[in-house]
């Protein structure tokens, strides 16, 4: 049962931004114990990802699995990378990149949504914010 969608406006229209944004909330997530769920779009922004969370900041260790097909993820493993369609598993917190819901909203506990301020970004994150409104979820709104 999800309790609470945060939706993360970014004011940078850099794309690098939002990867150093989402790897910073990963970390943040991580070091609170939770085990954390990421999806994106594509391959290539998975392993872009994958990349940027052992090399964004010299001081910090996110241990993480790209998880890129249906088979089973690491259970150890704190934090998942993965593409929409492959990803199957519950998580304390669904780090949504993608431009679509998540099929299975209610194996999270919270959601994050890190919009930039592209024009169709912010009309697909628009949409996504509809979508949780009408499943009567909390939701909170932060400008960075």
């Amino acid at each position: 049962m999800i309790d609470r969608v945060d939706f993360y406006l970014l004011k940078s229209p850099v794309p690098r931004e939002r990867w150093l944004f989402t790897c910073r909330l990963t970390e943040k997530a991580y070091l609170r114990n939770m085990s954390v769920l990421v999806t994106l779009d594509s391959e290539s922004d998975a392993k872009l990802l994958d990349d940027m969370l052992w090399t964004f900041s010299e001081r910090s260790f996110v241990p993480h699995e790209l998880c890129l097909d249906l088979k089973a993820p690491d259970p150890a493993t704190p934090v998942h990378l993965t593409n929409a369609q492959a990803a199957t598993q519950r998580a304390d917190l669904l780090v949504n990149l993608s431009q679509r819901l998540h099929p299975q909203l209610d194996q999270f506990q919270r959601i994050a949504e890190i919009i930039n301020p592209d024009e169709d970004q912010r009309r697909l994150g628009r949409e996504r914010f509809k979508s949780y409104r009408d499943l009567k979820v909390t939701l909170e709104t932060h400008e960075y």
